[in-house]
């Protein structure tokens, strides 16, 4: 069963950056969308920035400008550049991919913090 495995959460002051990176652990064929939700606490998960395989980006209101999503194909992985943090991003973030089956997978989340 193929996994996906965030990294690169933590701590950051209010205006700082982080890198999440998320790596499939095998390849998911037929991807038609990659992706990262997060969820903060007492709140439902909610979108944050998506990706087709046809490399079509689209962002949330709340982080575009400040967050960057890319992939390195070659190596299953998505990532997510967080830059000018604020403390209503903390959250845990999760990727997500979805095959052209409408089949979802999700991965385990990764803590975010942002301090003021």
């Amino acid at each position: 069963q193929v996994q996906l495995v965030e990294s690169g959460g933590g701590l950051v002051q209010t205006g700082g950056s982080l890198r999440l990176s998320c790596t499939a652990s095998s390849v998911i064929f037929n991807v038609v969308t990659m992706g990262w939700y997060r969820q903060a606490p007492g709140k439902q998960r909610e979108y944050v920035a998506t990706m087709t395989n046809r490399d079509t980006t689209a962002y949330s209101a709340s982080v575009k400008g400040r967050f960057t999503i890319s992939r390195d194909i070659g190596k299953n992985t998505v990532h997510l550049q967080m830059n000018n943090l604020k403390p209503e991003d903390t959250a845990v973030y999760y990727c997500h991919n979805q095959d052209k089956n409408g089949v979802d997978y999700w991965g385990q989340g990764t803590q975010v913090t942002v301090s003021t």
